[in-house]
């Protein structure tokens, strides 16, 4: 019997997180990832020794905080001029002989791309890894319309195995094991079964995806960085696949968002040395490739999406995401998001940045996402360009707040500790009877009240003194 329209289906959680179904918030996913204590741990490790390689690395170089400087001052003079660094752009890419295209939204870009391809008879494509065709959900608009489409970047290749969407933008398969690759490349490319090796798992991959480069009638890439006063975009990837994706087939189509424009090329050089070093503690990554015109006889169309992102350049407290080079430094060094992994968030870009950005594309929707964070600022700490993400997640909450999206417990709690925090007796008065429960009452019942966050968390034995009362004894009335 079929369900009613109006009964949600079930989420199917998969190992790591991912479910299919509506995305319940944040809470509820990253309780499902929590369940699994063992995986929750290694996630966490494996992101925190990637921080601790991006620390190395930045103090390797001495005008690092100078860089991190130049970045934000580059990023905010040229969102401050956008349209101008656009249309230089588009007048020099055009100049030698790429074809610029302009997408209002999701949906026209990916009418554009597939009118591109459909009208030169593609029907094999090759992509390099790209958050913004993710974004948009450009595969599975392709291949319902009868189009293969590979990703070959290695992470990419495997979630897309397993039907799933990156878990990171840099780090696309960082929730799954070795072991249960090894499982899903003997299933999907018949390597010997209970193989874990990831030499011989890269290479049983790098044969099925040679096949797929040979074959491919046109290559897709995203674009990390477009230089207005030259015309040229910027790919930047450790496998080079990018570049064999693009090398082969006579068709190139690069679909980039408007925030990656910078001014001048040599801008390049400042964006370069942050973005390695800040993504996985490399000095720089292997192949940074400039595409400056298509190849000889081959076709390069580059796909400029807006995408609400134009909408973001007009609010004051959230423009500064649009600086965001996508390296995933403040995910990698985020307690929740290590602790919780990507699926939590539900969105393309998760982590610190994604709870910003996610709430524009639907406030309701995402609404629990600013209030997973600790705000301890450490994303905006390592952030190459200086975004102030835990003000800017702060921001967030007050409209949810305000808008009325954050849930009712949730407004309530938050209007009872101001009322309390605003008296200092109030204050007094309540540091008391906290203590006196914790004292009193069973571990258990306190953590049941303390509500999702005593879930998680052993309460501290009360102190025998307020820091109030213990500075009175010390020091007299102040």
């Amino acid at each position: 019997m079929t369900a009613p329209a109006t009964t949600p289906a079930a989420p199917t959680v998969h190992p790591g997180g991912q479910q299919s179904g509506p995305f319940p918030g944040h809470p509820a996913a990253a309780a499902r990832f929590i369940a699994d204590v063992d995986r929750a741990h290694w996630h966490d490790q494996a992101l925190w020794f990637v921080r601790v390689k991006r620390d190395r690395a930045a103090a390797q170089l001495p005008a690092w905080e100078r860089l991190r400087d130049l970045a934000q001052a580059i990023k905010a003079h040229a969102l401050s001029d956008l349209a101008r660094y656009l249309e230089e752009f588009e007048r020099n890419a055009t100049a030698h002989g790429a074809v610029v295209h302009w997408a209002r939204d999701a949906e026209e870009h990916n009418r554009i791309v597939h009118q591109l391809l459909a009208e030169r008879g593609v029907t094999r494509v090759v992509k390099s890894k790209s958050m913004l065709t993710e974004e948009c959900g450009l595969n599975p608009y392709l291949e319902a319309r009868g189009l293969e489409v590979v990703d070959t970047d290695l992470g990419e290749r495997i979630v897309q195995f397993r039907h799933e969407p990156p878990s990171h933008i840099v780090l696309p398969a960082i929730h799954i094991k070795k072991e249960e690759i090894g499982e899903l490349f003997h299933d999907k490319l018949g390597t010997a079964a209970g193989a874990s090796d990831p030499k011989y798992l890269t290479e049983a991959a790098r044969g099925h995806l040679r096949e797929k480069f040979l074959g491919a009638q046109a290559g897709l890439t995203g674009v990390n960085f477009a230089v207005a006063d030259t015309g040229a975009v910027v790919v930047c990837t450790n496998e080079g696949n990018a570049d064999m994706g693009t090398a082969l087939p006579p068709l190139h189509i690069a679909c980039m968002g408007l925030e990656k424009l910078v001014p001048r090329s040599e801008d390049l050089g400042v964006f370069l040395r942050l973005l390695a070093r800040s993504a996985t503690g490399q000095p720089v990554t292997t192949y940074a490739t400039h595409f400056l015109g298509p190849k000889p006889g081959g076709e390069l169309h580059i796909v400029l999406v807006d995408n609400g992102r134009s909408a973001l350049s007009g609010r004051d407290p959230f423009r500064r995401a649009l600086s965001c080079i996508r390296c995933g430094a403040c995910m990698n060094t985020c307690p929740v998001f290590r602790r919780t992994g990507g699926y939590s968030y539900g969105t393309t870009v998760p982590g610190p940045i994604g709870s910003v950005l996610g709430p524009t594309q639907g406030p309701g929707a995402h609404a629990t996402l600013p209030f997973a964070s600790t705000l301890c600022g450490s994303c905006a700490d390592v952030c190459p360009v200086r975004i102030d993400l835990h003000h800017q997640l702060l921001a967030w909450r007050k409209e949810l707040v305000l808008g009325g999206f954050a849930p009712v417990g949730k407004t309530l709690a938050l209007r009872l500790t101001a009322w309390v925090f605003a008296s200092p007796w109030r204050f007094a008065l309540a540091g008391r009877l906290a203590r006196l429960a914790l004292r009193l009452l069973p571990r258990g019942l306190m953590a049941t009240l303390s509500g999702a966050w005593g879930k998680q968390r052993d309460l501290p034995p009360p102190p025998p003194e307020s820091f109030r009362d213990l500075y009175r004894r010390t020091h007299g009335r102040p």
